[in-house]
């Protein structure tokens, strides 16, 4: 099962996951294009703070949770598409196509990558941007992911609630395998979810980027566009077609 693909889990996504940086950083390149879309958009922050913010081109988000896209679904500022690209095929018809949320890491085999990508790729008009990041796996995130480094946030109603992970080393393909344990104080049992992320480097990415015929025009190692380092949290993809 989908980890996001619980009601429980949709409701406290954005909670758990609030604006920050890098919805900035998506948010001023989907401002400058006319026609969107987001792939993993899960609960649609990103494009309904679009739409608040002004844009009035065409903004659909596509998502293969049920649960986050109901979320999404309680405005109707944008399209909203249940799958993933395995399941639906657009031609040309989008300046921009993000992955945000580190979304793009739920991809775990080069094929699985590639068949994205290309996907991503068609479905660019000509000039059109691909844009997403993947954690950097010299940070090793991971270690991060750990009992002793729990999330605690209060929901809007009120509820407080602890999150915690527990990760496994990579393995050698960059698996990294995790459980998270979410607890709330008006439940009687916590929310035990799995989840199976993989981390890859930057040269590996540009050979993948490659073979789907995209080519990164510009890379950034974190928000404020900085430079790419061994000691960078992100690698920042924006890709064109070759």
């Amino acid at each position: 099962m989908n980890p996001y693909d619980s009601p429980e889990t949709a409701a406290l996504y954005d909670t758990l996951n609030p604006w920050g940086p890098g919805d900035d950083f998506y948010l001023g390149l989907v401002m400058a294009a006319p026609r969107v879309l987001d792939v993993g958009c899960g609960t649609g922050h990103l494009l309904h703070r679009a739409r608040a913010s002004g844009h009035t081109g065409h903004l659909v988000g596509l998502d293969p949770a049920g649960a986050m896209l109901e979320v999404a679904r309680g405005r109707t500022d944008a399209s909203w598409v249940h799958g993933d690209l395995s399941t639906h095929a657009w031609d040309g018809e989008f300046d921009l196509v993000t992955m945000t949320g580190h979304a793009f890491q739920e991809l775990r085999t080069d094929e699985e990558i590639t068949v994205a990508l290309e996907a991503m790729r068609r479905a660019l008009a000509p000039g059109g941007l691909v844009a997403f990041e993947t954690r950097n796996p010299a940070a090793r995130a991971w270690r991060r992911w750990t009992p002793e480094h729990p999330q605690r946030v209060t929901t809007p109603e009120g509820v407080r609630v602890t999150d915690v992970h527990d990760a496994a080393e990579p393995t050698p393909d960059g698996l990294v395998t995790f459980t998270s344990t979410t607890t709330r104080s008006d439940a009687a049992e916590p929310l035990r979810t799995r989840s199976t992320l993989r981390f890859v480097d930057a040269d590996r990415l540009d050979a993948l980027l490659e073979r789907a015929g995209l080519r990164s025009a510009q890379r950034f190692g974190d928000w404020d566009r900085s430079p790419l380092t061994g000691a960078s949290p992100e690698i920042i993809t924006l890709a064109r077609a070759r």
